[in-house]
């Protein structure tokens, strides 16, 4: 019943993947969500979102940040990590993805998608085909509207969890 919003690996932070295998797996293209994904909601880049860019870049990743914020937001999240970015992205469609991977210049099987919420995140990569990886929320103060939406996902996490003992 559920299934459409599991996520297809869960990590506690985007700061502890393996990218170095995910690169020697085939993958090329990281789509981020910023807010709770890398920093808490409305924070700027601070040297450990800096530092892990800069490293994916050394490793040969492209970046991108997909985020349903406004451009000021994004933009100058992206200009401080040196990643490219779709505003405004409309998540959960499917849309933006294609976008990204327009952007990145890879495909389905070459890119991999980050972040922290079920409902657009992972259910928007999901729709468009691509790996997703859902990590822990930065920071539990967050706006009404997404409060609201984690008492959902604490729901389908639950069957998550059970169907993956």
């Amino acid at each position: 019943m559920f299934e459409a919003f599991f996520p297809d690996e869960c990590i506690g932070s985007a700061y502890d993947i393996d990218y170095e295998s995910l690169y020697e797996q085939g993958y090329r293209g990281i789509i981020y969500d910023i807010d709770n994904t890398l920093v808490p909601h409305d924070a700027p880049a601070d040297e450990r979102a800096i530092g892990l860019f800069g490293r994916l870049s050394e490793i040969g990743f492209s970046c991108l940040l997909l985020s349903n914020n406004k451009e000021p937001r994004v933009k100058d999240f992206a200009d401080d990590v040196g990643a490219l970015y779709i505003h405004k992205a409309g998540k959960p469609g499917r849309r933006g993805y294609l976008r990204a991977m327009e952007k990145l210049k890879t495909d389905r099987e070459t890119t991999i998608f980050i972040g922290d919420q079920l409902f657009t995140d992972v259910y928007g990569a999901k729709r468009s085909g691509i790996r997703n990886i859902l990590v822990e929320q930065i920071d539990k103060k967050e706006e009404i509207q997404i409060v609201l939406k984690r008492v959902l996902e604490r729901i389908v996490m639950r069957a998550y969890r059970k169907k993956h003992r």
